[in-house]
């Protein structure tokens, strides 16, 4: 059957990942990844928030990239049937009014700013983050800590910067690279871009098994 593996995997536990639901911001490079990962372990309610449409550039890292020109949600869900998606942009008034109550996790695999600060404050220890993936060919450098331990990124370091300037108090994990950049400009390799949303779904499932056994 189609999630065996998983059951074997897993065992009682796995009923954990197929009743959680998950909101997933941002559909990417990091973002497809950490979809195909989360639809493939069973998570049985995912919902995905994108307003983009694919371009050429997107198809060195992003799944469903071959559809340049189409919007990047309606394509994944044809791709992985049974999600949910939203065709909206994650800005900061968007955090702000979202009722994230009715979710168990919130992965953040955005870019801007100011929107990720916005859902620290919205999501609180809902949420799993992703920092810088660009300009990095080395996975082996790929790390997941807490917030405030991230550490080597300069993404993570403005990130957390910000959240102490405007008095966040909370925690959550985040994956990042210690790999220095190799390049000036957004350069990208799906095999880091891709780790990233690969981390993300694990520290998902790691922190679903951890909740639903307290």
């Amino acid at each position: 059957m189609r999630f065996d593996r998983c059951r074997m995997l897993f065992k009682e536990d796995f009923s954990l990942i197929r009743e959680a639901k998950i909101l997933l911001l941002g559909a990417g490079g990091v973002g497809s990844f950490c979809l195909d990962c989360l639809y493939r372990s069973g998570v049985g309610n995912i919902t995905v928030v994108d307003f983009d449409r694919f371009d050429e550039t997107n198809r060195n890292r992003q799944i469903g990239s071959d559809r340049v020109g189409e919007k990047k949600v309606e394509v994944l869900k044809e791709l992985y049937p049974g999600i949910e998606v939203m065709d909206d942009k994650v800005t900061k008034e968007w955090c702000e009014n979202f009722d994230f109550s009715s979710y168990d996790l919130v992965i953040d695999a955005i870019d801007d700013m100011e929107a990720k600060i916005s859902l620290a404050f919205a999501a609180g220890d809902k949420l799993i983050s992703s920092m810088g993936s660009a300009k990095r060919i080395d996975p082996s450098k790929i790390e997941y800590a807490s917030v405030w331990k991230t550490r080597g990124d300069k993404l993570a370091k403005k990130f957390r910067g910000e959240l102490k300037k405007r008095g966040f108090k909370g925690d959550f994990p985040c994956v990042f690279s210690m790999e220095e950049p190799k390049c000036k400009e957004l350069g990208s390799f799906v095999g880091v871009t891709g780790s990233f949303g690969l981390a993300l779904c694990s520290l998902a499932v790691m922190k679903l098994i951890e909740k639903g056994r307290e």
